[in-house]
């Protein structure tokens, strides 16, 4: 083997290694999942549980206009030479603290109105839940993307596995304390954010005594400038996930929402994947940009890409053949979801998909490009639910995601080759989408779960078949990471 091979198997050893970093504690995340879905469940009325499944969708929105799109200039600027990330992380911060207050303020007064329309209840609790947990997770935004610049995977990892004991804790407290009450999952999901966000500020401030910053040329007006395009953009990504729910809490009621919202909750399979993945790929990709030549880098992107479709492919083949087994942790009244599961599965997929194939639109700073992707899939998602949500309820809101993240893929991938064109391999993917959406036609339909099964299991070893040099591939390292651990760990025996 020449030294440039071997230079690119580390290369490569090395990625998957800190991916891995990054997965371990959303892995981890997951297992404890099917601890707190559960107690949400089962503890929890259809209708309190819909409620409560509203309640992150709707400070999503305060959220997205209160951030300003800093974030995404934080992370197109942190490897820049001769910029200060820690000057940087100020310049970012600045704005929307100034912004969250008047936010802040707006909310208050309207108190009332806002809180009946997203959960027909209102109370002073459920607002300060409200604000407090916008304002957290403001500060939480910058204080995790400083750990995911400096690619400090397993802090990233061990802070999300905290976060997510805290939460299953604050359920049983809260349970216990209000009974059957969508508060329950306000407290849950609001208080451990502030706690670790707290330690994380604590840390930051404390690391900073006697930091001497650099002078640097960016300023604020230059963050703005980057960073604001991102906020319809940002807006529109919110309507995309958000809209079936908001169309069935509307044309149907809260109990649908609840059973709707329990599949979107057995997503996490894959949606912890795309959270990783996007943690871990965003610095991953700015850094090969910005710091390697321009054939080097488009090579490695072409070829992760083959490996993560056929990965993503791979778990939602195997969720929805396995989905009957899945869906009876969620107990009897939440039953309904399994017929949602298949297309609702091409949410996460086509979203990490489309993570690498838009790049390109980020490094150019060309933002418009996703602005038009998101217009066309909104009103392909708004047709899709008023057409489909009245009559086939959830599953008519699923099919209108699928239908929505399929155009905007395709459509957001067409203008960032523009921008950016890489030699992406496409067929096998699109082999594996067509069959996958045969599948979950056939599947959202079938009472026979065992058939279901084995034609899952079926597909899956074709498109092991399909994709054999990227399954080869990933075989390989994983038994040299596997090789790498207990060559480690006898040197320290």
């Amino acid at each position: 083997m020449s030294g440039t091979d071997n230079e690119e198997k580390k290369q490569q050893t090395g990625t998957l290694s800190s991916f891995l970093e990054f997965f371990y504690g959303n892995f981890v995340v997951l297992l404890l999942g099917f601890v707190t879905l559960p107690l949400m469940t089962r503890l929890l009325s259809t209708d309190e549980y819909g409620r409560s499944s509203l309640f992150l969708s709707a400070v999503s929105v305060i959220y997205i206009f209160a951030i300003l799109g800093l974030d995404q200039s934080y992370i197109r600027y942190f490897y820049r030479e001769n910029v200060d990330p820690r000057k940087l992380f100020m310049q970012c911060l600045r704005p929307p603290l100034v912004l969250i207050a008047v936010l802040t303020v707006i909310y208050f007064v309207f108190s009332d109105a806002f809180n009946n329309l997203l959960f027909d209840r209102t109370g002073v609790d459920i607002t300060l839940l409200v604000i407090l947990y916008t304002l957290a997770s403001v500060f939480e935004r910058f204080l995790f993307l400083n750990i995911r610049m400096q690619q400090k995977g397993k802090l990233y990892s061990n802070l999300n596995i905290i976060t997510k004991v805290l939460n299953i804790l604050f359920i049983v407290i809260f349970v216990y304390i209000l009974g059957n009450d969508f508060r329950v999952g306000l407290y849950s999901q609001t208080l451990p954010l502030i706690v670790v966000t707290a330690y994380l500020l604590i840390c930051f401030v404390l690391k900073g005594r006697g930091y001497v910053s650099t002078p640097h040329d960016l300023t604020e007006k230059e963050l703005l400038h980057y960073g604001i395009p991102f906020i319809p953009m940002l807006l529109m990504e919110w309507l995309l996930s958000s809209m079936d729910k908001w169309s069935i809490r509307f044309l149907n009621d809260f109990s649908e929402t609840g059973v709707y919202s329990s599949a979107m909750q057995i997503m996490t399979i894959l949606l912890t994947l795309k959270i990783t993945y996007v943690a871990f790929w965003s610095p991953i990709a700015m850094k090969k940009y910005e710091q390697e030549d321009e054939k080097t880098a488009k090579e490695f992107f072409a070829d992760i890409f083959q490996k993560v479709q056929f990965l993503c492919m791979l778990a939602a083949f195997g969720l929805t053949a396995f989905r009957s087994i899945i869906v009876l942790i969620l107990g009897e009244k939440y039953r309904a979801a399994s017929s949602i599961i298949p297309f609702l599965s091409l949410m996460p997929v086509l979203s990490i998909l489309f993570e690498m194939t838009g790049q390109g639109i980020k490094f150019k700073k060309k933002t418009v490009y996703f602005n038009y992707a998101s217009a066309c899939a909104i009103v392909i998602n708004l047709t899709g639910n008023l057409l489909l949500v009245p009559r086939y309820k959830g599953v008519g809101a699923a099919f209108a995601t699928a239908a929505t993240y399929i155009v905007y893929f395709a459509i957001g991938t067409y203008f960032a080759h523009k921008c950016y064109p890489v030699a992406y391999k496409y067929r096998n993917f699109i082999i594996s989408l067509v069959l996958y959406m045969a599948y979950a036609l056939y599947a959202t339909f079938t009472g026979n779960e065992w058939m279901n099964m084995a034609i899952g299991v079926i597909l899956i070893i074709m498109v092991t078949a399909i994709n054999r040099k990227s399954a080869a591939s990933l075989w390989g390292y994983a038994m040299q990471t596997i090789n790498d651990f207990r060559t480690k760990r006898r040197k320290r025996q």
